[in-house]
Order: C-alpha cells, then structure tokens, then sequence
C-alpha cells in the first residue's frame, strides 16, 4: 500500500465511454471493462470513488435545446441519466463481488443514499466503492465540476479522468489534427489560457485550488488505473 503514488482516488467516467458500439443507452460490455478495471485498483485497498457522466442518455444543453426546454430542466433530466448510469455500475461491481453505494446529489431514497460527505468518507474507509450521481445536484454546472467538488471533499489525492479513445491532453483535437501536439505535463493555468476544452474550467480551477492533479488518461487502455497507481507515465498529468 505504501508503495502506490496514490491511495485514495477519484474516478471520473464520461457517460460516453458506457455507449461502446451503441449510439445511445447503456452497453453491457464497457460497463463490465470500467468495473473490472475498478476492481483490480480496488484489489490493492485503493479508495475509490467514481463519478459517471450522463452524455450517453441526455445531454443537457443539445437535448434540451430540441425539445424546447430551458438550460435548468434540461440539467435536471441529465442528472437523473447519471444516476441510471451510477446504478448500472453499481450492479455491474456487485457481480463481480465489489462492495459499493451510490450516492445521489438529488434525493432519491428508494434507489440510492443521499450526498452525506461524511458518510460517503465512511464508506471508503470501509473499502467500499462510493459511485457519486446527479452531479452536483444543481444545474449550470457539469458533472466535471462535480467530480472536482467532490474529490474536494472527500479528500482525494487525484483526480482520474478517464476519456474514450483519448490518450492525454492534445494542442488541438487530435481526432481531426494529425499534427496536434500532446502534452506529457500541464499546468492548470494553461489549460485556461490556451483554452483546452478537456475538461470544464470550473472544475480545473476548483482543483488547481484544492492542489488536487488531474490525470487525463485513455481508459480503453488495459491496466491503466493500476499503472498510474505505481507511478507510470500514463496520459498527461495537469498540477
């Protein structure tokens, strides 16, 4: 235990990277890797909490947009697909014998626990697996910025953004420019300046704040969570 850089991490998981082959809803396989993945990091006695996005049931901003909803209503309904997605993991774990709970920003007794930190600190501290849902349980704000929030509070030595196809931080797109350059190391000031959209500048300046990093990784690589756990150059680190 001593030896892994990090011992308490929060996982961030974009609700894209449950789509798999699907173009909408919620794919068996993806889900079944992200959880296996977890359980090999939760296998060292890491703690481990996780935030899941909701992209791939609602967008907020598109979706609401079309349907003539306004910007809050549409938050609204894309905090709930991530307490869907939340739960889908959380049977996902189960089955493969991983103690967890969902804890959901917005009250829903019957399917997960409220947001308590000190509860949810608890339950890491019991080596269960805390899985965070409906974002920060307020609209305007993206789930990015909760997962900064809550690796805020729960005291989280790093914060692992897990992207679908992605290896790190690039210059440019690099699904659309070759040429674009990837970042080893970045300061969280210049994903600001140069105005990177890896991640919403909220949450990088709640964690440049905290003096949390940022470990932005591509999570289709196999083992990746452990060998940034021991200390490998994996994807671009942002401090």
């Amino acid at each position: 235990m001593n030896k892994l850089k990090y011992n308490k991490i929060l996982l961030k998981i974009s609700g894209e990277a449950l789509l798999g082959s699907q173009e909408f809803g919620i794919d068996p396989e993806p889900v079944h890797r992200i959880a296996l993945e977890i359980k090999k990091a939760h296998a060292l006695g890491v703690q481990i909490a996780v935030v899941v996005g909701g992209g791939n049931i609602f967008r907020g901003m598109k979706n609401s947009s079309k349907l003539g909803m306004d910007q809050a209503s549409g938050d609204y309904v894309g905090m709930l697909a991530t307490v869907m997605n939340a739960i889908a993991l959380q049977s996902e774990l189960r089955k493969i014998n991983v103690e967890c709970r969902v804890q959901s920003a917005i009250d829903m007794e019957k399917i997960a626990e409220p947001y308590i930190r000190f509860k949810a600190i608890r339950h890491l501290e019991k080596n269960r697996v805390v899985i965070f849902a409906a974002g920060t349980g307020n609209p305007f704000f993206t789930t990015d910025t909760a997962a900064a929030l809550r690796a805020s509070e729960i005291g989280a030595e790093v914060m692992l953004m897990a992207k679908n196809g992605v290896d790190g931080i690039y210059s440019d797109d690099p699904k659309t420019n070759p040429n674009a350059k990837k970042y080893d190391k970045i300061s969280y000031d210049d994903i600001i300046v140069k105005g990177l959209k890896v991640m919403d500048l909220t949450s990088c300046a709640l964690c440049k704040q905290n003096d949390i990093p940022i470990c932005v990784f591509d999570f289709n690589l196999e083992n990746s969570i452990i060998d940034i756990l021991n200390n490998k150059k994996v994807g671009t680190m942002v401090e």
